[in-house]
């Protein structure tokens, strides 16, 4: 028999003006690799995937027909998404350089990560993350707590 958690995924989903333009931002400052890409017949993408590390995502064009709204740069994020890179100053330094801003400083935190925000120039925000030191829960409340 098996196990039902081995059969779901989760695979989160982009909203944003211009498909086309993010593909090519996460391909230059995530190096990731697209897998595919699908328009309607007026052109719209409806769906494009990709890979980054292990990791799939997809991104879709703005619809408000469909209720699918890119974000709003000027409200914020209402969603965070963590990715674990080797070098989380050098992805920071590339998602800025195409329009981004760094919203928290790439730092070393004192739960074992070097990590900070960014917010990409569709308004999605991302924590860049790098394991720098493993330590147990214990020892991360202990951090924490100073």
């Amino acid at each position: 028999m098996t196990d039902t958690h081995e059969t779901i995924s989760l695979e989160p989903r982009l909203v944003v003006q211009d498909v086309d333009a993010a593909l090519a931002l996460y391909r230059d400052a995530f190096d990731a690799i697209r897998l595919e890409r699908f328009s309607d017949s007026s052109g719209r993408v409806v769906h494009a995937a990709m890979k980054v590390g292990k990791s799939v995502f997809t991104m879709a064009e703005e619809v408000a027909d469909w209720g699918l709204a890119a974000p709003d740069r000027s409200r914020g994020a209402t969603v965070l998404l963590h990715l674990t890179v080797p070098d989380p100053d050098k992805t920071a330094d590339r998602i800025v350089a195409r329009g981004g801003k760094v919203v928290i400083a790439i730092e070393d935190r004192p739960y074992g990560k070097r990590e900070g925000r960014v917010l990409d120039p569709f308004g999605h925000a991302w924590i860049l993350s790098k394991t720098i030191e493993d330590l147990t829960e214990e020892e991360v409340r202990e951090r924490l707590a100073k």
